[in-house]
């Protein structure tokens, strides 16, 4: 995702700049950057900043959304929203657990909207009928495996928002559950428990759909 900021260069009134030679600041870890871009309003910087999460961002976005213009729309907003709010990074916890936070609630507040303007006939819809793919016995296993691969992503996209997403966060981002609680702000059994409601409606309905053996 190549992505620029030519329309979001801001800066801070009455912040000095700082002219930072750039093999200096392209090394430095992001909390020491943020503190330098914060002191200096320098947009250079930012752009550094820019450059090491642009395409995170917009792939988590895409894996929540499904969609690649609504995703780089969404991960442009994101970066912007970052930017004019890393006064307020307070070094708590890593940028990358900070600005999946901002991510995960842009993204949950997107689909919501969006489901609002769209008539939802989840209870309708069929999955694809993976009995009908031919006789069990002229599946291979590699096969097999696709088929099931591609019915636990269709079924990801069934579940609710929130179980999605936690989901993703947990088994596609491979955060902790510590993590999960500084971007859900929940204390540990709860992210524990929404968890494990997640993991058991996912296999409910993938016990439904599965390939008989």
């Amino acid at each position: 995702m190549n992505v620029t900021l030519q329309s979001t260069r801001i800066t801070e009134t009455g912040k000095k700049k700082k002219n930072v030679p750039a093999n200096e600041w392209q090394h430095l870890p992001d909390k020491d950057l943020i503190q330098l871009i914060v002191a200096t309003g320098n947009t250079a910087l930012f752009g550094e900043l820019y450059d090491r999460y642009a395409n995170k961002v917009f792939r988590k976005c895409i894996s929540m959304v499904k969609h690649a213009e609504d995703a780089q729309d969404l991960a442009h907003d994101i970066l912007v929203k970052a930017f004019l709010n890393l006064a307020n990074f307070a070094g708590n916890s890593s940028f990358s657990t900070w600005i999946y936070a901002i991510t995960y609630n842009r993204c949950i507040d997107f689909i919501r909207n969006k489901h609002k303007l769209l008539v939802i006939e989840t209870e309708n819809e069929r999955l694809p009928d993976v009995s009908d793919e031919g006789e069990a016995g002229s599946i291979s296993e590699k096969e097999i495996f696709e088929i099931e691969i591609n019915l636990l992503k269709s079924l990801l996209h069934k579940l609710n928002e929130d179980d999605r997403a936690i989901l993703l966060m947990k088994y596609q981002d491979d955060m902790s559950v510590e993590e999960i609680q500084q971007v859900l702000k929940l204390n540990s059994s709860a992210v524990k428990m929404r968890l494990k409601r997640a993991r058991d409606r996912l296999r409910a309905m993938h016990n439904k759909y599965r390939l008989p053996e």
